[in-house]
């Protein structure tokens, strides 16, 4: 029960910090935009970037889980961006400058990384009823 309570005091101060963090922003927009915003939009806004945070989070946990990784990596959240195509790009660009700054190009591996995607080998029969002739 402790376990649960903790996890609960752990989301409340997260849901407060963002809040704060959120009104800070808002502040910040409100002063040089000339508009007011009230705490109820504050509110109401932290709610919902909560919201999607734990939803994308657990996405990202679901797809690194389903490539049977226990980390999760850019692909997952690239795989995440794919109904974004504005995010996705912009992601994408800043993906190929970090490798290029590491001195990777885009399609090369990390070393001892599996490669994706179904083997091919010789045995390998394609299609229902093909083998049997």
């Amino acid at each position: 029960m402790a376990s649960t309570e903790d996890d609960l005091e752990r989301e409340e101060r997260l849901k407060s910090s963002l809040w704060y963090t959120i009104g800070q922003f808002v502040d910040e927009q409100s002063i040089d935009e000339s508009f007011n915003a009230t705490p109820q939009f504050i509110g109401a806004l932290t709610e919902l970037v909560y919201t999607q945070i734990a939803n994308a989070s657990r996405d990202l946990e679901v797809f690194s889980k389903h490539a049977g990784r226990k980390v999760v990596n850019t692909d997952d959240v690239m795989l995440l961006t794919r109904r974004n195509e504005a995010l996705e790009m912009l992601l994408k660009q800043q993906l190929d400058a970090m490798r290029a700054a590491e001195g990777r190009d885009e399609q090369q591996q990390v070393p001892g990384a599996k490669k994706r995607g179904r083997p091919s080998g010789a045995g390998a029969v394609k299609g229902k009823g093909k083998g049997k002739q």
